[in-house]
């Protein structure tokens, strides 16, 4: 099972997106966690996983936002 770390913290959208559907893409990776420092970027990214058909999970922590996107089961 393959896991990506993306730090995206301090970065504005659309780069958290581009650099997350670039990931997403990689049909080896089972997992990807993203951390974004912007609500808005938790949501653009959110929304991006979720069109993808990730499962998508949101924490807080440091002022930041972690995000675990998980394959969803077939």
């Amino acid at each position: 099972m393959g896991i990506k770390v993306i730090d995206c913290c301090g970065l504005s959208c659309p780069e958290p997106v581009l650099r997350v559907r670039g990931a997403l893409q990689d049909p080896s990776l089972e997992e990807v966690q993203v951390k974004v420092s912007a609500a808005v970027a938790r949501d653009n990214v959110s929304r991006a996983a979720k069109s993808l058909g990730w499962q998508v999970g949101v924490e807080e922590a440091d002022d930041c936002f972690l995000l675990t996107l998980s394959r969803k089961a077939k």
